[in-house]
C-alpha cells in the first residue's frame, strides 16, 4: 500500500479558501458531529485501540451538547480533539479545510534539551530569534504544551515534539484550551536570552507562506533563522533532494541522508541506493550511516531495495559498521523501514525515539463532513512489521543523543559525532 506523505502544514493551512469562510449554523455543526460519530462506528471501529468506543461516544456527546455555547473556532478544535483521541498520526482533522481561519503565529519553535527556542521567524520578529520561551500569556510553557496536547494526533511524545509543538502557536487553539480568555491575534510571550527575561507580543500575519521543509526553514527573503547560515551540517544540506550521500574520507564513512521514502526528482530511490551500495562495495567504507531523522514517510514499496541491499553487503552489515539515525520526525513509511532494518540487519540506531508506533494504523481515507466541509482523515490500513506483543510507542535508539540549542545554532551534529567517534558503543 502506497502511503503518500502529507505535510503537516498542508493539513493545517493549505486547503482553506475564501468561499469556505462562511457561517455554519449550530444545527449544522451538530449534524456533522453525528455524521462523524456514525461514520466511525460503521466504517472505522477498528480504530478503537487506544481509546474505547465508550470514551469516544462520551466526547462526541459532550461536543454535541456544548456546541450552542461555543464559538466556531472552538467547535473546530473540538472536532480535532475527538479525532486526535485515536492517537494515530495519520488520523487527524485538517485545519486547512476549516470554514473559519485557524491561523498560526509567524514563528518556528523547537524543543532542545535545554528548552524551547525560537529557531525561525518572519523578518519582523528578527529581534527575538534564538530566545528561549518560558511563558505564553503568563502561563509556563510546559503548562501550555500540556493544554494543547489533546488537540494533536500524537502517537507518542516525540510525535508531539516534532509535529504538534506548533499547535502552541495557534491562537484558536490557545483560546479553546483556556490559555487565553478570548480569541486574539496578539499573543504575549515571555522570553529569555543571556539570562534575562522580557516580554514581547507576537501577532498573526495573514497571507504569508511558511517556508518549512522537513521541519526546517528554507531560505526565504521574508524569514530569518537562528542557525548560523554561513555553514550547514550534513543532515540539512541539499534538502531539495530527498536523498543524498557524501563520503567522509578521513573517517572512511559513507553518510546517506534519506528525508522521504520517495524518489528524487530525477532518480528513483531504488536507483539511488544501487549507487550507494556500489560505492560501498568498490571503496574503502568502514561505516555506513543512513540518516532518517527528517524522514516523515512515503512509499513503503521503496523500502525493500534498502533492506536487501544492506543484507547483500556483508562487509558493512555488521554491528559497529551499520548505523541508522532516527528521531522525532521519523514517521510512517520511515518507521516501516526502521522496523525492517531492525528485523533483518545488524543495525545500531542512534539519535532520538521515533514519532511512530512500531505497529500502527496508516493510509488515511478523507471523510468530508457534509455541512461544514471539514476534512477528517481516518486511517484504515494496519501496518504490522513486528509481532503484536513486540509493539511499542516508538523505536528506541541504541545510543540516545539529543541536541542543545547552541549545538543547533552553531551547526554542530552531536548525533553524527557520536557515530564517527571510535567508541560507538558508549551509552549516552
Amino acid at each position: 500500500m502506497i502511503k503518500v506523505l502529507l505535510l503537516l502544514l498542508t493539513f493545517l493551512l493549505g486547503e482553506q479558501t475564501s468561499a469556505q469562510q462562511q457561517r455554519i449554523s449550530k444545527e449544522d455543526w451538530q449534524s456533522d458531529v453525528r455524521y462523524l460519530h456514525k461514520t466511525v462506528h460503521e466504517s472505522f471501529p477498528f480504530l478503537f485501540k487506544k481509546t474505547t468506543a465508550k470514551e469516544f461516544d462520551s466526547k462526541v456527546d459532550n461536543l454535541y451538547k456544548n456546541i450552542p455555547e461555543m464559538e466556531d473556532h472552538e467547535i473546530v478544535v473540538g472536532f480535532a480533539k475527538i479525532v486526535s483521541s485515536f492517537k494515530y498520526g495519520h488520523t487527524k482533522l485538517s485545519f486547512g479545510s476549516s470554514p473559519v481561519p485557524i491561523e498560526q503565529l509567524p514563528l518556528k519553535i523547537y524543543e532542545f534539551t535545554d528548552g524551547i527556542y525560537i529557531t525561525g521567524a518572519h523578518k519582523d520578529y528578527r529581534s527575538i530569534l534564538g530566545t528561549k520561551i518560558t511563558k505564553i500569556e503568563d502561563k509556563p510553557i510546559a503548562d501550555v504544551l500540556k493544554a494543547v496536547y489533546p488537540v494533536v494526533p500524537a502517537e507518542n511524545e516525540y510525535y508531539f515534539k516534532a509535529y504538534g509543538i506548533s499547535y502552541a502557536l495557534m491562537p484558536a487553539i490557545l483560546h479553546s484550551q483556556k490559555i487565553t480568555e478570548n480569541l486574539q491575534d496578539n499573543i504575549k510571550f515571555t522570553l529569555e536570552k543571556e539570562g534575562k527575561q522580557f516580554n514581547t507580543i507576537v501577532s498573526v500575519k495573514r497571507n504569508i507562506s511558511f517556508p518549512w521543509q522537513y521541519g526546517e526553514a528554507e531560505p526565504n527573503d521574508d524569514w530569518v533563522w537562528a542557525r548560523d547560515l554561513s555553514g550547514t551540517p550534513l543532515y540539512l544540506k541539499n534538502l531539495e533532494k530527498k536523498h543524498a550521500y557524501e563520503y567522509l574520507q578521513n573517517e572512511k564513512a559513507l553518510y546517506v541522508r534519506s528525508s522521504q521514502i520517495l524518489d528524487n526528482p530525477n532518480e528513483s530511490m531504488i536507483s539511488f541506493y544501487k549507487r550507494v551500495f556500489s560505492f560501498v562495495e568498490n571503496n574503502e567504507v568502514e561505516k555506513l550511516i543512513i540518516d532518517l531523522r527528517l524522514n516523515g514517510g512515503g512509499n513503503n514499496f521503496n523500502n525493500k531495495a534498502v533492506v536487501t541491499g544492506i543484507i547483500e553487503q556483508r562487509k558493512i552489515n555488521q554491528k559497529g559498521k551499520l548505523f541508522v539515525i532516527i528521531g522525532r520526525r521519523t514517521f510512517s513509511a520511515a518507521q516501516n523501514l526502521v522496523n525492517r532494518l531492525e528485523n533483518y540487519t545488524n543495525v545500531t540506531f542512534v539519535g532520538e525515539p521515533t514519532a511512530e508506533n512500531i505497529n500502527f494504523y496508516g493510509d488515511a481515507k478523507r471523510i468530508r463532513l457534509p455541512k461544514s466541509r471539514l476534512n477528517v482523515y481516518l486511517s484504515f490500513a494496519w501496518w504490522q512489521d513486528k509481532a503484536m506483543w513486540a509493539n511499542a510507542d516508538y523505536t528506541r535508539p541504541d545510543i540516545k543523543v539529543q541536541m542543545t540549542f547552541e549545538e543547533y545554532r552553531s551547526n554542530q551534529d552531536p548525533v553524527l559525532d557520536v557515530i564517527l567517534a571510535k567508541n560507538t558503543q558508549k551509552e549516552y
